[in-house]
C-alpha cells in the first residue's frame, strides 16, 4: 500500500488529514507490472528482437502487445513519481538519497549479479556463442568480456532501476523544494488550470511530442543509460510529472475521474489511427510528425483512462493488494530470468501458441511466488536484495509518524 504523507507545513496550511491512502495506485501499479510479466512471455512469440524465441512465431500477436507497449512503462514511471512524494515526504534529502540507492541500487547489483546471468548464458546458448556448463559460463566469459550485448553483463530487464535511481538523484532537489513550498507557483497554477478547465491535463503532452518527433529518430531506445537520450527524458518528464500531479492531490484525481470517458475516447481514435498507418502508410517526413502526435495523445488518454477508473472503482482496501504491493518488487526481478529458463525447455517443441503460453505464464507467476514466499519473505537477509524493507519496521515506523504528524 501506498501512503502519501504530507508534509507538515503542508498540513499547517490545508488542516487536513496526516495520511493519504491511494489504495488505486497499489491496484494500478500491480496490474501494470503483471502486464509486463505477460507482455515479456508475449515477446517469445512476436517476430521481434528478444533473448530467445519460439520455434513458430505468431505475429497476429503482436497487436494487442502493440496496443499495451503505448502507455505500459509511461504509467509506471508515473506512478513512481508519485510513490516518490511519498518517499520523501518524511524524509531528509540526505536520508531520501540514501533510502533510493538502498531500494534501488542494492536490487539492481544483485540483479546484475545473481538474476540476469542465467538469461545471457541460455541466450548464448541458442546462439551457439558459448558451449558449456553454467558454472563454465560463470567461471569463464559472465563478467570477463564487457558490456552486453558485445559482452555478457547486462541489468536486461532491471534497467527501469537504474533509470529511477538516476531520475530521484538528479530531481530530489526539485522535489525538495516543490515539498518545502506546497503553494510554489507552478502548484498554484497547475491546480488552478485543473480546477478550472480539465482539458489542459493535456498540455502534458507537448514536451513528450517534442521528444518523439525530434529525438526518437536519432535516438531509437537502448535502455543502456548512456546513449539512450529520447526514452530517459521523456520517462525523466513522465517521473516528473507524476511527482507534480500528486503534489495538487484532489485537483488530480476530480480532473481525472471527470476526465476518464473523454480520454476512453480519445485513446481509442488515437490508436485506430495509428493502426491505419502502421498499415497502409509509408514512411515520410508528415506521417512522422503525424504519428507522433497521434503516439503521445494516445500514451496520455490511456494514462488518464486508467488513473480515472481507478480512482472511481479501486481507492478501497483490501488483502489481497496489500499482499500483492509487498510482492511485486520480488516478482519484477525474478520474472524474466524464469521465464526465459522455462522458453529455453519449450522453444523446440511442436506445441501450439496456447499451451506454451500458458505453461509460461502460469510457470512465471507460479515459479515467482514460490521463490517469494518459500525463501525470500521467510529469510530476512534476503529482503534488501529484492527492495523489500522489514514489514515490522515498516508498520512501525509508519504507526510513529502519524503519531507525530497528528501531534503537529
Amino acid at each position: 500500500m501506498l501512503d502519501y504523507h504530507l508534509p507538515r507545513t503542508y498540513l499547517a496550511v490545508k488542516n487536513d488529514m496526516s495520511t493519504i491512502r491511494r489504495y488505486d495506485l497499489d491496484w494500478l501499479r500491480v496490474s501494470v507490472f503483471g502486464l509486463l510479466i505477460l507482455y515479456h512471455v508475449g515477446m517469445f512469440f512476436v517476430p521481434w528482437g528478444w533473448h530467445i524465441k519460439n520455434n513458430v512465431i505468431y505475429p497476429e500477436l503482436r497487436w494487442p502487445m502493440l496496443f499495451v507497449n503505448q502507455w505500459r512503462l509511461p504509467i509506471l514511471f508515473v506512478i513512481s513519481g508519485m510513490g516518490t512524494a511519498f518517499a520523501l515526504s518524511f524524509r531528509s534529502g540526505g536520508q531520501f538519497r540514501q533510502e533510493r540507492l538502498q531500494r534501488l541500487g542494492i536490487p539492481l547489483v544483485f540483479g546484475i549479479l545473481m538474476v540476469v546471468p542465467p538469461q545471457v548464458y541460455l541466450e548464448r546458448l541458442v546462439s551457439g556463442t558459448f558451449q558449456g556448463s553454467y558454472l563454465d559460463f560463470l567461471r569463464t566469459v559472465a563478467f570477463t568480456q564487457g558490456v552486453y550485448p558485445a559482452g555478457n553483463i547486462s541489468w536486461h530487464h532491471l534497467w527501469f532501476l537504474p533509470y529511477l535511481l538516476v531520475y530521484s538523484l538528479l530531481l530530489s532537489p526539485v522535489f525538495i523544494y516543490l515539498r518545502n513550498h506546497p503553494q510554489a507557483r507552478v502548484l498554484r497554477t497547475l491546480r488552478r488550470w485543473l480546477t478550472e478547465y480539465p482539458l489542459r491535463m493535456y498540455w502534458f503532452v507537448v514536451p513528450l511530442y517534442l521528444y518523439e518527433a525530434l529525438l526518437e529518430p536519432f535516438f531509437p531506445v537502448t535502455h543502456n543509460l548512456v546513449w539512450d537520450w529520447f526514452n530517459f527524458i521523456s520517462s525523466a518528464t513522465l517521473f516528473l510529472y507524476g511527482f507534480l500531479l500528486i503534489s495538487v492531490r484532489d485537483a488530480f484525481w476530480t480532473t481525472v475521474e471527470r476526465l476518464r470517458k473523454k480520454a476512453l475516447f480519445l485513446g481509442s481514435v488515437c490508436f485506430l489511427a495509428m493502426l491505419g498507418i502502421w498499415l497502409y502508410l509509408e514512411d515520410g517526413m508528415v506521417v512522422h510528425f503525424t504519428e507522433a502526435a497521434l503516439k503521445v495523445i494516445n500514451m496520455w488518454s490511456w494514462i488518464l483512462v486508467l488513473f480515472g477508473y481507478g480512482a472511481k472503482y479501486l481507492n478501497h482496501p483490501s488483502r489481497t493488494v496489500t499482499y500483492a504491493n509487498r510482492a511485486v518488487y520480488p516478482f519484477y526481478i525474478l520474472h524474466q530470468t524464469i521465464t526465459i529458463i522455462l522458453g529455453y525447455f519449450l522453444m523446440d517443441m511442436n506445441w501450439g501458441l496456447t499451451p506454451k503460453f500458458t505453461i509460461l505464464t502460469l510457470g512465471t507467476f507460479g515459479g515467482a511466488w514460490l521463490l517469494y514466499e518459500g525463501l525470500i519473505k521467510p529469510i530476512p537477509f534476503l529482503h534488501p536484495l529484492f527492495g523489500l524493507k522489514p514489514q515490522k519496521k515498516q508498520e512501525l515506523r509508519s504507526a510513529r509518524i502519524k503519531r507525530q504528524l497528528l501531534q503537529d
